[in-house]
């Protein structure tokens, strides 16, 4: 018998006999139960015990459930025969305050027109539900019901799969993927978050199946994009989907970063791979979704600038704008969010590069301002992605790296906290020009408050208001400006 640990099971079991039908938990919270995985997304299939499955059947079992654990809302979906109520352990339960989402569907079969991975539901029995799952290990059930609680219903081998970690469908590859290609995106998350080996066959026809994804919503996608993005090792996934060709369909961007162009015997790193390490390098030292998405993307201008010079061999000048420029692009295609968040990509992605020549050259106060100023809040997030930038092999050479880049982060430190220049703004406003000067919005007011501030981020005069006053009064005499009154000294505060 397994006991999958939570006292509900048995009170769904109850509700199951009293109605007459047999209740399964299957999918996702049985693997994670076999892996010791926390999960809180429970799905329950329902099998009538005379005519085979019902797809109503889920939405019976649904109310009574809900109402034996408590009467919480159950949301009903009638055209795909599922209902799905939230659940909260009582005090003194093992997972108080743990909130858990069951669903309930009748048992299906599924049929698909080669245009759509929306299927043709009919009713069908336990086996025909396990079948119509995606993988194997996600095919595994077991009985709620009293007198058989606790049964493992395994017929396609999930248990050895999960032991051996191995992904493969519980039907032909072709025909699983063909139907629903999205669960190629699937197979790929669930290799890059649980650590999997893909089966060979299942990964062949993964590539040949890769061109289906195209009628797969790009939102859809990106939703299984992100789960590998934000996996361990983000990289496993994203190098399955190089090798297998969904990368090229869903990035090609990031698909052209492969490969080493070699001229006169010399050849430049694999930016694919490089790109890869950089991912992986900020994946350990951050969860931050946004920030991986920064290290993925920070080099994706290069093809376009890519030359070749006989002196200085492969050159990629000013690949960080070309990349910055593509952001945008990038995600309005993957219908990420369009907002702070693309918006921080694309800052990330411009700057990369900043703290890197710094290192490598002299370490100027002017030029470390700028810096804060340019980054913000964001320059703890900049300085991570660029120390993951580091990737030489060459012991020397990064040790050099290393050293460079720890002067840098000594000195931004130094000049926030004396200058205070993350986020500022010039202490003189566009309102003060025009108040003092007795003029409306114009091109001397750009001037003035653009010298102002590249004053202070240069260290000719403080970042404070009476020194950033005294430099309006002086440039608006050179402009031809006069006060409208005398100032004053109460006239800075």
């Amino acid at each position: 018998m397994i006991d999958l640990g939570l006292d509900l099971y048995r009170t769904i079991g109850q509700c199951a006999d009293q109605l007459g039908i047999d209740a399964y938990a299957v999918g996702g919270v049985v693997r994670d139960f076999f892996l010791q995985r926390p999960c809180t997304d429970i799905d329950v299939v329902c099998v009538g015990r005379d005519e085979g499955g019902e797809v109503h059947i889920g939405i019976e079992l649904a109310h009574k459930a809900s109402e034996a654990l408590g009467g919480s809302k159950v949301s009903v979906f009638k055209n795909f025969g599922t209902a799905s109520f939230k659940y909260t352990p009582g005090h003194g339960s093992d997972n108080e305050g743990r909130q858990y989402e069951i669903e309930f569907v009748g048992a299906r079969r599924e049929s698909y027109s080669h245009d759509s991975r929306k299927p043709i539901v009919e009713n069908g029995t336990l086996e025909d539900d396990q079948r119509r799952r995606d993988f194997t290990v996600n095919a595994l059930a077991v009985c709620l019901n009293a007198d058989r609680y606790g049964e493992l219903m395994d017929p396609f081998g999930g248990i050895q799969d999960l032991n051996e970690g191995i992904l493969r469908t519980p039907l032909d590859p072709d025909i699983t993927f063909s139907d629903d290609p999205l669960r190629m995106m699937r197979a790929i998350r669930f290799a890059s978050q649980l650590g999997f080996h893909i089966a060979d066959d299942t990964f062949e026809a993964i590539a040949r199946n890769a061109s289906r994804i195209e009628i797969v919503s790009a939102e859809r996608i990106t939703v299984e994009l992100n789960k590998i993005m934000a996996s361990p090792n983000p990289s496993l996934g994203l190098k399955l989907m190089q090798k297998c060709g969904l990368m090229k369909l869903i990035l090609p961007e990031i698909a052209a970063l492969a490969g080493v162009e070699v001229v006169d015997g010399r050849g430049h790193k694999d930016i694919f791979f490089h790109s890869m390490q950089v991912l992986d390098n900020v994946a350990a030292s951050s969860d931050n979704l946004w920030l991986r998405w920064s290290a993925l993307l920070h080099d994706v201008g290069k093809p376009g600038v890519k030359k070749y010079d006989a002196k200085q061999g492969w050159t990629f000048h000013g690949h960080e704008a070309r990349g910055a420029h593509m952001v945008k692009r990038i995600f309005k295609r993957l219908r990420l969010p369009l907002g702070e968040e693309e918006r921080y990509v694309e800052k990330l992605v411009m700057l990369h590069m900043r703290p890197i020549i710094l290192a490598e050259d002299v370490v100027t106060d002017s030029a470390v301002r700028r810096l804060l100023f340019e980054a913000g809040d964001d320059i703890d997030d900049l300085m991570l992605l660029c120390n993951a930038d580091i990737t030489t092999r060459n012991e020397e050479k990064q040790r050099r790296h290393r050293a460079n880049f720890e002067l840098v982060k000594r000195k931004l430190v130094e000049l926030e906290e004396r200058d205070r220049i993350r986020n500022f703004q010039p202490p003189v406003s566009g309102d003060d020009i025009m108040q003092t000067f007795g003029i409306g919005p114009c091109h001397e007011i750009g001037i003035i408050k653009d010298a102002i501030k590249d004053a202070i981020l240069d260290g000719q005069i403080p970042n404070d208001r009476a020194a950033a006053w005294q430099m309006m009064l002086t440039l608006a005499n050179g402009l031809g400006l006069k006060p409208v009154s005398a100032p004053t000294e109460s006239t800075p505060e």
